[in-house]
């Protein structure tokens, strides 16, 4: 019989997630690294080194790959031969690993955990409570999978109930496009294929705990028909074209991961979920010896990849921009922002729709007007940091509050990341407004730019709060331009059609 004692399970907790927090998997690196040698598309090259360089960052500054520090996934597998020395329930003892590495003084991660979903969605302070899975298994030890998953991925989540004569690959080919660029590609497709509807959704996120190994599966060949379905899918799904943020290219996809389990002769149940560049996931096993311990990778195992911004990117004066210079930008032009811009997100743009349906004003020095507003919500600084890392939000969840936001504050543009839906598109034509992005997966890199950071209005909400940043080089890529054409739209377009002409590798 083994023990493991309340401590050593805490933290292991703690420490993995700190882990994860600024390291990305080995198998992840050298993917990622093989697509960029591979990449022919300047854009979505442009988008991998920032991520890369950022990775590495992260690795160095042990500062969080993203803003968005995730919502915790622990799977643990736990021997009938152990015992816990402990007098709380199981998911107590988890959760305070998770509060504990969320609220380390020397790299907090940010808590974006809210109680009360459907109601007051009150922010628990510390990210917790993990979404936790237990299975019993043979044995004396705990095998232990730490995830933290971030919304933008976690968001495009698909599900479906096929009939048993439907093609899976048919489904998945029609489905990924829907899901935009907001889970930041290239990243991981997980599948779970079988079993009930919550069986497949779990099989599809355990999946994408395996490491990457499509090149060498390619290279050795399939050996049942799972691996085949992974290489058909890894395959075409690259064919879309969709790339790198979104913005067109060769890698959409690192991996395909499927689990399968037996099911009902009438259903045939398929979930897909898919994993981000912040891919961030650690296992461990406790043998009652005392706490685990995870080596930290060699900075070595980096690709020698370094972003610089292109020569050809135009410098953006905040304080001077106006709607002729904007009127300017091509989609896909790379742009540097320096001075002074707004933050908002879902929570700031709903509350400034409520005050505008009371009759009542925006709070006193909160002015949007001729200025441009970055869909942020940053992790807290620490020691000299002006911000912590300050990557973007998905945008299209400020779809609905565009128009508002145009027509009622003059505001001149938006940054965030992913496309922009066709509501606010139109409302972009309209206003000769302008849509900016910033590279998912590189918030550190991001926080760089910015050299002062202040609260303007609704400090209460915590990292959702209006903030002024002042930024210097702050890059970002033109989406969609005054006269309403995205990037999002044309740069797949071109490539599936530059990928469909591409001679076949034997």
């Amino acid at each position: 019989m083994t023990t493991i004692r309340e401590d050593d399970l805490i933290q292991s907790i703690a420490d993995s997630l700190q882990y994860i927090s600024y390291y990305h998997p080995v198998d992840y690196l050298k993917a990622l690294g093989a697509a960029y040698e591979q990449e022919q598309s300047p854009a979505a090259r442009d988008a991998i080194a920032q991520i890369l360089t950022n990775s590495r960052l992260c690795a160095e500054g042990r500062r969080p790959i993203c803003q968005d520090t995730g919502i915790v996934n622990v799977f643990l597998k736990v021997g009938m031969d152990v015992r816990f020395d402990t007098r709380r329930p199981l998911e107590d003892v988890i959760n305070e690993g998770v509060r504990r590495a969320y609220l380390d003084p020397d790299n907090p991660l940010r808590a974006s955990i809210l109680a009360d979903p459907a109601g007051r969605r009150t922010n628990t302070k510390d990210n917790t409570p993990a979404v936790i899975h237990v299975s019993l298994v043979q044995g004396n030890t705990v095998d232990v999978t730490v995830a933290a998953k971030g919304g933008g991925s976690e968001n495009k989540s698909k599900f479906v109930m096929l009939n048993p004569s439907d093609s899976i690959v048919d489904w998945v080919l029609k489905t990924v496009p829907t899901m935009g660029a907001g889970w930041c590609p290239p990243g991981m497709l997980g599948l779970g294929i079988g079993g009930t509807a919550e069986k497949a959704m779990l099989m599809a996120k355990e999946s994408l705990m395996d490491p990457i190994d499509m090149t060498a599966l390619k290279a050795r060949g399939p050996k049942n028909r799972i691996e085949e379905l992974r290489i058909e899918l890894f395959d075409k799904v690259n064919a879309l074209g969709i790339g790198a943020q979104g913005l067109g290219g060769l890698s959409t996809v690192l991996d395909v991961k499927i689990l399968d389990y037996p099911t009902h002769a009438a259903s045939l149940p398929v979930a897909m979920i898919p994993n981000c560049a912040a891919t961030r996931h650690a296992h461990f096993v406790l043998d009652g010896s005392g706490p685990a311990s995870l080596a930290p990778p060699s900075l070595e195992d980096w690709p020698q990849v370094s972003w610089h911004a292109s020569p050809n990117a135009r410098r953006v004066d905040l304080s001077r921009v106006d709607a002729a210079e904007v009127a300017s930008w091509k989609p896909g032009e790379t742009l540097l922002l320096n001075g002074k811009l707004l933050t908002g997100r879902d929570a700031a743009h709903k509350k400034i729709a409520d005050l505008f349906a009371r009759g009542e004003p925006l709070p006193a020095g909160l002015d949007f007007h001729n200025r441009f507003i970055y869909y942020v919500g940053p992790v807290d600084p620490v020691r000299d940091e002006v911000v912590g890392p300050a990557g973007p939000t998905t945008a299209t969840r400020m779809d609905k509050f565009t128009e508002m936001m145009l027509d009622k504050t003059g505001l001149l543009g938006m940054i965030g990341k992913a496309e922009r839906g066709p509501v606010a598109i139109e409302a972009i034509r309209r206003h000769r407004s302008v849509y900016l992005i910033a590279v998912g997966g590189a918030a550190y890199l991001v926080s760089k730019a910015i050299r002062a950071s202040r609260v303007v209005a609704f400090p209460e909400m915590g990292m959702e709060a209006v903030y002024e940043f002042d930024v210097q080089d702050m890059p970002v890529t033109v989406a969609v331009d005054s006269q309403g054409q995205s990037v999002h739209e044309t740069g797949p377009a071109e490539w599936r059609i530059r990928i469909g002409k591409m001679p076949v590798k034997a």
